[in-house]
């Protein structure tokens, strides 16, 4: 199955997206609330539109799982083998505050696994992807960029720009025992993971919620990088298509 889908064809995808993404961000647009108080705006659903078309036009016919398309009982998704997940908009918030750190991710997902991931950051024009057994990459070039030979002399810490719990703040406060100086920054949506996958960052913690199709497709670049997302503290790989599709509490890095 894996075979069958080009990468090029879901870049594509992406990119359209993030096309339509940018002509609402360019524009004054107006914000709504979904019943868990997240915002959702125009760009949400026009990109989800894009991509859920865009992903049934394919040769090869998969179910999709977004996060703003209709949701779909566990008892029928449970025996899905290949399936994408999608957020048409990963910082929705970052959006809305103009400052250009939100993805469009597209995740193919097997047996719990994300096996293809890409996420486009369009007012960055960065594009990340990965498929298993043949690397990832960041515009092109093969990830990662950098390797961090001295973690016990820096440690490159990236965390949430809107999202900073103080059990993350803690987790953080606690390499200082291990490494002489840690260097901080802040950054928005699915970049995170993307920093450690090309090596920008050596580590990602997040002790606070997220939802499978916040981490699903660069979640797959981590892994194809090289790297892993580890459940936080049981340092078990994350896996998807859970019945309840919020995720553990995580740490990305290099190794346990």
């Amino acid at each position: 199955m894996l075979e069958q889908i080009q990468t090029n064809d879901i870049i594509a995808i992406a990119r359209k997206a993030g096309e339509a993404i940018m002509e609402i961000y360019a524009k004054d647009f107006t914000v709504d609330y979904k019943e868990d108080s997240s915002p959702l705006t125009e760009a949400d659903q026009r990109a989800n539109e894009i991509i859920v078309e865009g992903l049934n036009g394919l040769s090869v016919q998969l179910p999709i799982l977004s996060e703003e398309g209709k949701m779909i009982d566990y008892d029928d998704r449970k025996e899905w083998g290949y399936f994408w997940m999608v957020d048409p908009l990963d910082g929705t918030k970052e959006f809305i505050k103009k400052n250009d750190e939100f993805t469009v991710n597209i995740a193919l997902i097997y047996k719990n696994v994300p096996i293809l991931g890409v996420v486009y950051a369009p007012a960055l024009n960065e594009m990340y992807w990965a498929k298993k057994g043949e690397g990832a990459f960041k515009n092109g070039i093969s990830l990662p960029l950098q390797t961090n030979q001295n973690p016990e002399k820096l440690l490159r810490i990236v965390a949430s720009k809107s999202h900073l719990s103080p059990e993350t703040q803690e987790y953080i406060d606690t390499l200082s025992e291990t490494t002489e100086r840690i260097e901080c920054v802040s950054k928005g949506s699915s970049l995170k993971l993307c920093m450690v996958a090309e090596g920008s960052a050596d580590i990602y913690p997040r002790l606070a919620p997220t939802m499978e199709w916040d981490t699903a497709a660069a979640d797959a670049i981590v892994r194809e990088s090289g790297k892993m997302t580890f459940g936080y503290p049981d340092e078990t790989a994350v896996v998807y298509n859970k019945e309840n599709l919020l995720n553990p509490w995580f740490v990305v890095k290099g190794s346990k």
